[in-house]
């Protein structure tokens, strides 16, 4: 039986090793009452992305919204598959885990963008791998992606942190990340998105090493 037959046959989509398929995930939350919040600057990075590069992500698969298409710069390209997990936040390993056994992506090509406190709006930081900071989405993503050699949850997955800054004062982070942004803050949140989206479009051009160490396309 062909390999791409015998993967059907197992409920799974069959991977291309020659054009490997990327999982690009945008973190937030489902609803119209989240946008343009602090936790859903991951989906709207996404949303960017997707409108700049012509793919409709307008499918739903593993309680996800998704989209196929191809991303790069510089001549090169790589397949991908943009998702936003409909799960909510906390959550949001179950769809990405579900979305990369179908399509039997490994942790190393799943690319998550999703917003980082501890870092200033207006500002991204591309990361090869790392931990969850934290962050409960991100949690939740690598308790679904399988155990290190250590029996650890997996923490090598790339990953976009778009910077949301701190809470002032007495603010409990909870009701900060579902806060929108100030219009001060606007611009910066526009800069970081646009960053996100070509740190993600050299990851699937020149590589993710080439891509953390700052090339750009």
């Amino acid at each position: 039986m062909d390999p791409k037959d015998a993967a059907a046959a197992r409920g799974v989509a069959s991977d291309d090793e020659e054009d490997p398929l990327w999982l690009v995930v945008g973190l937030g939350n489902p609803g119209a009452r989240y946008d343009g919040t602090r936790h859903n600057i991951g989906f709207a990075a996404v949303d960017f992305l997707a409108k700049s590069e012509g793919i409709a992500v307008d499918k739903v698969q593993c309680n996800a919204a998704v989209g196929k298409g191809r991303i790069g710069g510089g001549g090169k390209s790589s397949r991908v598959l943009l998702a936003k997990p409909l799960t909510f936040m906390n959550v949001s390993g179950e769809s990405v885990g579900k979305l990369a056994r179908f399509y039997r992506v490994p942790p190393a090509r799943i690319l998550v963008l999703y917003d980082d406190l501890d870092t200033a709006v207006g500002t991204t930081r591309l990361r090869a791998k790392g931990g969850h900071g934290g962050h409960n989405g991100m949690r939740s993503i690598m308790s679904h992606l399988g155990k290190d050699n250590n029996g650890k949850d997996t923490k090598d997955f790339p990953r976009v942190r778009l910077g949301v800054g701190r809470p002032p004062g007495h603010v409990p982070v909870v009701a900060w990340v579902l806060q929108g942004f100030s219009k001060g803050e606007q611009e910066g949140v526009e800069l970081s998105i646009r960053e996100a989206c070509e740190a993600v479009r050299a990851v699937l051009s020149v590589g993710l090493e080439k891509a953390v160490s700052g090339v750009r396309v």
